[in-house]
Order: C-alpha cells, then sequence, then structure tokens
C-alpha cells in the first residue's frame, strides 16, 4: 500500500457536505491524506472554513467555474511528482469505514489499473451504477435521447449494467465521482478532457484510459454513499444542457467521419428536444417545491 495518496475535490458552495467528506476521510484509509479543493468560486464560506480548521486541506482557487474535469486537473498539477495515487472525488461523498484502503489493495492486484471506482451508494442504501459499458452511437444515443421516458429500453439497461453481477471486474468506465487514479496513467492520458464543463468527462477519461493499454476497475468491497447532484439540483437550466452536450461531444469526437454526420445530426436534435423536455421538468419541479416551502406545507 503506497503512503503517496492526495485526495483531491472541486468546491462550489458545497454546503455542510464538505464537512462531512472530511469527517468521514478519517475513517476511510490509515494513511495520513492531504486533501487539495480545487474551489471553482464558492460563496458559502465553506470551502474556507475547512482550510482553516483541517491542517491536512489546502484551498486551491482556480479563478472562476472551470468545471470539473478542468479544475481537477489543475489540483493534480499541483501535487508532489512524487505522488504514486489520487483520490478524486466530489465533495459530497460520505466515505465508508477503509473504503479507500480496500481501493489501494486492488490497485496492489491489478497493475494495470489505471483507474480504480468503488461500490457507490445512494443516500436510501440503493446502488448506483458506477461501473459501465462505454455508449456506443447508437446505444450511447438510445440511452440518452429514451432514457428518461423508457428507463428499461434495452440500450440503458447495456449501458448501465445493471444485471451485472456485484463483483471485482475491468470495466468500460467508472463513475468521477470517486475515483482512485494510479498517477502515471492519469498523466499518460494528459488527465481529464477539459472541453467538457460538467458530465461524461469521467466516461471520456475511462475510454481514453482503456484505449491507451490500461484498466478501469470495479472494487465492491469499497463503499461510499454519493450525496448527488447538489449542484445541478440548484441550476438544472445550466446543468442539465451541460450534460446533454457533453453527450453529444462525446459521440461526435468518437464518429468524424463525413458518413457519420446523419448519425450525428440525428443525435444532436435528439439531445436537444430532450434537454428542452428535461429542463422544464425540473423547472417545474423546483418552482413547485419553493411554492410548497413557502406555503409552509
Amino acid at each position: 500500500m503506497s503512503s503517496q495518496l492526495a485526495v483531491v475535490t472541486v468546491t462550489y458552495s458545497p454546503g455542510r457536505h464538505l464537512q462531512e467528506f472530511l469527517d468521514s476521510l478519517e475513517d476511510a484509509t490509515r494513511l495520513s491524506t492531504h486533501v487539495v479543493m480545487a474551489d471553482n468560486g464558492s460563496t458559502d464560506g465553506a470551502p474556507e472554513a475547512a482550510a482553516e480548521t483541517n491542517s491536512n486541506v489546502r484551498l486551491l482557487r482556480t479563478g472562476g467555474n472551470i468545471g470539473y474535469g478542468g479544475a481537477i486537473n489543475r489540483a493534480v498539477a499541483e501535487l508532489d511528482p512524487a505522488c504514486e495515487f489520487v483520490m478524486i472525488a466530489n465533495p459530497d461523498i460520505r466515505w465508508g469505514a477503509g473504503s479507500i484502503d480496500a481501493l489501494l489493495d486492488a490497485a496492489a492486484r491489478w497493475p494495470r489499473a489505471g483507474a480504480l471506482g468503488p461500490l457507490v451508494l445512494e443516500p436510501d442504501g440503493s446502488v448506483y451504477p458506477s461501473a459501465r459499458h462505454v455508449p456506443g452511437l447508437v446505444s450511447g444515443a438510445g440511452h440518452a435521447v429514451l432514457g428518461t421516458v423508457w428507463p428499461s429500453n434495452p440500450w440503458t439497461k447495456r449501458y448501465r449494467q445493471e444485471d451485472e453481477q456485484i463483483s471485482e471486474r475491468s470495466v468500460g468506465w467508472l463513475s468521477g465521482s470517486c475515483l482512485l487514479v494510479r498517477r502515471a496513467a492519469f498523466d499518460s492520458i494528459n488527465g481529464f478532457d477539459s472541453r467538457y464543463f460538467m458530465y461524461m468527462e469521467d466516461v471520456d477519461l475511462g475510454d481514453r484510459l482503456g484505449r491507451a493499454g490500461w484498466h478501469n476497475v470495479f472494487v465492491p468491497t469499497a463503499e461510499v454513499t454519493h450525496a448527488k447532484g447538489h449542484a445541478a439540483g440548484r441550476h438544472p437550466e445550466l446543468m442539465l444542457p451541460a450534460h446533454h452536450q457533453s453527450a453529444y461531444r462525446f459521440q461526435a469526437d468518437r464518429h468524424p467521419h463525413w458518413w457519420q454526420a446523419p448519425l450525428r445530426w440525428a443525435l444532436k436534435g435528439g439531445l436537444a428536444v430532450r434537454s428542452k423536455v428535461a429542463v422544464a421538468a425540473a423547472v417545474r419541479s423546483r418552482a413547485k417545491n419553493e411554492g410548497m416551502t413557502d406555503d409552509g406545507k
């Protein structure tokens, strides 16, 4: 087990989640941890408070909201080159006891593992499908366009791998909400693609690691809980279009040929429609919830 470990997170007004992240981190590993918070413009004071009260935490200001992958890259660039492993996680992760140690143990079993991910639990204890296939153009379009209105469609079921046995195995990609990366692998593909402002940067990372000869390894003996989407939930009119734009970029990058243009156009049009529908529904839901709160109900 390597002592050369750093923990990197991106903060954007994380609120109470951040201190829960840091408190539970103490039980996640026997190793001492150095935490770098890449802050994308928080206004709630939580990152400053965390840096002031935790001696192992450093606050790195990115200068603005540069997106998730870009902020992670900035933080990793600040680390000691001798750092062998980097634990990348959202600030609304709550660590399970020994979860990081379990990932590091798995890294020793898988010397070609470029990234290793834990079993991710929802707040209600259900399992989030964090280890998935890399979506192709047809399967990705089927999931992206139909996943919300027809959740049981065959493309979504295959993509999410919900019927797969929960076991340690190599997969297409792992959720970037909590990810242990081998520094050599991360650097070999130049980290996250910063063109992805938010969403799909983890799919892209896993795909590029696989193409470069590294494994993405799912390690269910390591468990974390993810509060999920506190920033996205506040600003669906910004986050949902970003999600759909990233989905298009991922497929367009991998299918650039002229003869694939009709499929790209169809995907772009379908995603644009789905984005508008999703945003309208999210805004209505937010307004309804706010109205209920104002009425005291």
